[in-house]
């Protein structure tokens, strides 16, 4: 990045240096930050301030969790008072901190229930799900930026669908599958551009696939398991998966245990050799969380939630991820407000 000389972002010290400051600052200072200066602002506001921050290894990975927000307790102390409602938790793994982001403006009381949640750079995207006072499913988009510390709304899903596979490759998100607002599963795919705020149609799978889960793996997005219309729950034990390459998908045999739903327990994959497609379910790897286990990948761990049994406390751990291995579970202290069931999450690189 080059800065006329009456852009100087730190006086009397070179450019270079200057910026090698500034992308050494926490992202909880960037808010901050912005308001030191126009020249500030505009270098931290940038796309070239992330990648320089990234490819000098100053980003920081935090965990965006879907999770209940604390509920009023009835009048005897035993039952939550009405509905469930959701915000986005955030964990800090390397500074081991929790935060609550502020609610989406429209959903001030509860984010809209089963919405996907995709990392995208410094940004965090909700997308879908159902209106949390009327049920109706919604194609609403909402890009939450790290850097403002503020929501915007994205253009709209062409379309509603619910329970469908979302992740994000290449500075764009996929998403695939679900069903649309009369139950029908879906075959068609869509890819959202963050910064330039499109939707682009993509091929279409070979299958319809409802309540199937999308995974990144190697560049490569993978819509896992899943159901046809006349299929209601008879969960497939395949996947299909997208190639940035070709712009096509191919499908994988027996990568998914038949019967099995996906959603939130595959979030997470140890290895992957070419070809072979060897995924994991997290509620079958560890007891700790056999049950509504779901899994967010961190780098080289990954953090996991889930009970034991049923009507057990939720629980946090961190597992190590190495060569195609995984090490013992890690347990994670929270404050009670942040010990909610998640129902699902993602990783965003701030």
């Amino acid at each position: 990045m080059t800065l006329s000389n009456t852009m100087e972002l730190i006086p009397t010290l070179p450019e270079e240096i200057g910026m090698e400051c500034l992308v050494r600052l926490p992202y909880t200072c960037h808010p901050t930050a912005r308001r030191v200066s126009r020249t500030w602002k505009k270098v931290i506001d940038g796309g070239d301030f992330y990648d320089q921050r990234k490819k000098s290894g100053n980003t920081q990975m935090v965990a965006c969790l879907v999770q209940s927000l604390p509920s009023d307790i009835s009048s005897d102390g035993l039952k939550p008072v009405g509905p469930p409602a959701y915000g986005i938790s955030v964990f800090d793994m390397g500074r081991g901190e929790w935060e609550r982001l502020k609610p989406i403006p429209k959903y001030p009381k509860g984010l809209p229930l089963f919405c996907q949640v995709v990392g995208i750079g410094r940004k965090l995207v909700v997308i879908g799900g159902w209106d949390p006072s009327s049920w109706e499913p919604i194609c609403h988009v909402y890009v939450y930026d790290f850097t403002t510390r503020e929501w915007a709304q994205g253009k709209d899903m062409p379309g509603p669908r619910s329970f469908f596979a979302a992740g994000a490759i290449d500075g764009r998100i996929l998403i695939a599958g679900g069903h649309d607002e009369s139950k029908n599963a879906l075959r068609s795919a869509f890819a959202y551009s963050v910064e330039r705020d499109e939707w682009e149609e993509m091929d279409t799978m070979g299958e319809e696939r409802d309540e199937c889960e999308g995974v990144v793996i190697g560049g490569q997005f993978w819509v896992v398991s899943g159901y046809s219309t006349d299929r209601q729950g008879n969960f497939s034990g395949s996947a299909e998966v997208f190639d940035p390459a070709t712009g096509r998908w191919r499908n994988v045999e027996r990568c998914w245990d038949y019967g099995r739903c996906p959603r939130a327990c595959v979030g997470v994959a140890i290895s992957i050799p070419p070809g072979e497609g060897k995924l994991v379910c997290w509620s079958e790897e560890e007891p700790a969380v056999r049950v509504g286990a779901c899994a967010v990948r961190l780098g080289g761990r990954a953090l996991l939630m889930g009970s034991v049994c049923p009507g057990a406390p939720h629980g946090f751990y961190l597992v190590e991820l190495r060569g195609g291995q995984k090490g013992k579970l890690e347990r994670v202290d929270m404050p009670e407000e942040f010990s909610g069931f998640v129902q699902s999450g993602c990783c965003v690189e701030i």
